[in-house]
This record gives C-alpha cells, sequence and structure tokens, in this order.
C-alpha cells in the first residue's frame, strides 16, 4: 500500500492523468497538453522533441496517449523501427509534471481521418505540403508548396497516406509534485506484465497476480 492522498487518489492512472491536464487546462497559459516525446533510431541514439497530446483514452489495460504526426518524420521512422516512446509533460503553473514509457502502436485509420478533419483547413493543407524533418531548400519554396497544394486539394483535402496517429500503451507512468526543499512527491505505476518480466527487486513480495498496476512511492 502507499499512501496516495488529494491529487494523487484513485485507481486507475488514466484518470488521474486526465484529472491533472483538465486542471492545466485553467492555469497553463499556452499548450497544456504539450509533451516532450522521447524515442530512439536503430543506433540507440536518443531524439525528443515538443509535441501536442491530442487525446488520454480509455483505463486499466486498454489506455493510452495518443498525438498525431507524419509518418515519414524522425518521430515516425524512429518509431516503425522500433516500437516505444516516452514523454513528460510538465506543467510550471502546477509544479508538477507526468513521465510515461511504453509501446507505440497505430491510431487505427478511421480515427485518423476524424481527428483529420476536426484540424483548420491550413493545417490539413500544410501536412501536404510540408515533408517533415526533410532538408528545405527555403520558406519561400514552403509557401509555395503550400499554394500549390492548396489549389489542387480544395476545401474538403483528404488526410495524407504518410500522417496519422500513434498510441502510446504505457508499461509505466509517474506522477511527479513538487515540495518545499525538494522533497517532492513521486509515485511509479508499473504494469505488473512489465514488471515480472524485468524481474524488479524492488516490488512487493505479496502482490495478487489480478493486479494490474503496482503503485510504489519513490525517494525525490
Amino acid at each position: 500500500m502507499t499512501d496516495r492522498t488529494g491529487i494523487f487518489a484513485g485507481d486507475d492512472p488514466f484518470a488521474i492523468a486526465r484529472a491533472w491536464l483538465a486542471e492545466a487546462e485553467r492555469s497553463e497559459p499556452n499548450d497544456p497538453n504539450a509533451i516532450a516525446l522521447a524515442t530512439v533510431d536503430a543506433q540507440g541514439l536518443p531524439d525528443v522533441r515538443m509535441v501536442l497530446l491530442k487525446d488520454i483514452e480509455g483505463a486499466g489495460a486498454d489506455g493510452s496517449f495518443v498525438f498525431y504526426t507524419n509518418f515519414e518524420s524522425a518521430k515516425g521512422v524512429q518509431i516503425e523501427e522500433t516500437g516505444v516512446a516516452s514523454f513528460v509533460m510538465h506543467w510550471k503553473s502546477l509544479r508538477r509534471q507526468i513521465r510515461v514509457r511504453g509501446h507505440v502502436s497505430r491510431v487505427e485509420p478511421e480515427v485518423a481521418d476524424a481527428y483529420y478533419s476536426s484540424r483548420a483547413l491550413q493545417s490539413r493543407i500544410g501536412a501536404w505540403a510540408s515533408h517533415q524533418s526533410r532538408p528545405l531548400k527555403s520558406r519561400t519554396a514552403l509557401m509555395a508548396e503550400v499554394t500549390k497544394q492548396g489549389i489542387n486539394l480544395g476545401l474538403r483535402p483528404p488526410r495524407p497516406p504518410y500522417w496519422g496517429g500513434y498510441r502510446i500503451h504505457p508499461e509505466q507512468i509517474e506522477f511527479w509534485a513538487d515540495g518545499a526543499f525538494r522533497l517532492h512527491d513521486r509515485f511509479r505505476w508499473l504494469r505488473q506484465d512489465y514488471a515480472m518480466k524485468k524481474n524488479r527487486m524492488d516490488l512487493p513480495s505479496n502482490i495478487s497476480e489480478e493486479t494490474l498496476w503496482v503503485v510504489q512511492r519513490l525517494s525525490p
């Protein structure tokens, strides 16, 4: 058992994450859903960049974190090669953060279509015009391609086949809140099957086989 109360209380980490994000939306001045997304290339070199988290789906074993991108971008290529990613979401206004590590799968085409259709027209056209992560001659060349694609595609551009969503299915989630004198509160949620596979020696010896998540307080 852990002494989780207040903002840390609850039996489902995705519900806690949604509650924290909703609170941040009322206090964070810009992009409360921004995450620093980390991937790793085929040589094992890590890479990180800011993207926007678009959904926190489901609960329990079916929960996931969703973002959208160009599959041919650097992060898309790295995810396709390794199938894993992690991110941190930090809010200065709340002095809190969430860290997530897990495996990645693609969002279903119909779900990606619906999200793509909800975007501003210029953003939809931009997805066609930008060869993300590849060298670009000039901004003038980019804007010329935007104009060209806008004329060709009209007012209802379809979703590009190389653009869509990814779900991060977490094996580990950590909730962190700032404490006085750097005595922070940290709670790590580990999927039991993942933890057992990694032969973690710091797990409680009395956890049930039915336990989905093992929750531990961590030293700051």
